[in-house]
């Protein structure tokens, strides 16, 4: 996530603690929310080029880097507008769908989109060893990618070539589902609203995390 939209969403949930702990306890707040993102950051950096590193702990490491924050505001907001408690929960759920799936778009483009498109080099959390569910997917069907990840990139040539099969492996596709499930699971979160302009803003920002990758 990108850090302007961090600090945006952490002032966001700031400012409604601060209103919500004077008339009720919030189940979130923002040093729960930042110790979330470090806690993400640790699990990142103790994984590097770790190719054994499973889907679960990508989505963990995910939801504490990403997911944990949108959750938290979403719920907050919840809570401010004095809704049931099954409710505040479900928006809950809707923000930490919807952080996951932003997550997964965000790993998809970094496979798919041009340097200039990205402002950084393509396939730069690759290079880092930051496998994320495109390598994932991928390592599933391409033994000689481990190779290549494990030697850390030694040889020249070889970040190419590994991003070359994660694109031809079916790794982008896979996580493309992976993407539109966590996107499908939010939206479903969002059937205990009624319909309104608000609910099919919250749908909209849904479809146009989608419409990254389409």
């Amino acid at each position: 996530m990108s850090t302007v939209v961090f600090r945006v969403m952490l002032e966001i949930h700031t400012h409604a603690s601060k209103v919500l702990n004077r008339k009720q306890k919030l189940t979130f707040e923002p040093r729960q929310v930042i110790k979330d993102f470090a806690s993400g950051e640790i699990k990142q950096a103790s994984s590097l080029f770790d190719c054994d590193v499973e889907l679960d702990e990508y989505l963990i490491k995910s939801y504490y880097k990403t997911a944990s924050l949108i959750a938290a505001s979403t719920k907050g907001a919840a809570i401010f507008s004095r809704v049931d408690s099954d409710i505040s929960e479900q928006m809950y759920q809707y923000g930490k769908n919807l952080g996951l799936s932003f997550q997964v778009v965000d790993d998809i483009l970094d496979f798919t989109q041009s340097a200039e498109q990205l402002g950084k080099p393509a396939g730069s959390d690759l290079a880092k060893g930051n496998l994320t569910a495109p390598v994932i997917f991928a390592l599933e069907q391409e033994p000689k990618l481990r190779e290549i990840i494990e030697s850390e990139f030694c040889e020249t040539g070889s970040l190419n070539e590994a991003i070359e099969l994660v694109m031809k492996s079916g790794g982008i596709e896979r996580a493309r589902v992976l993407a539109k499930q966590k996107a499908d699971e939010a939206i479903q979160c969002l059937q205990c609203l009624p319909q309104s302009a608000f609910r099919l803003a919250l749908e909209g920002m849904v479809k146009f995390n989608l419409e990254r990758i389409d």
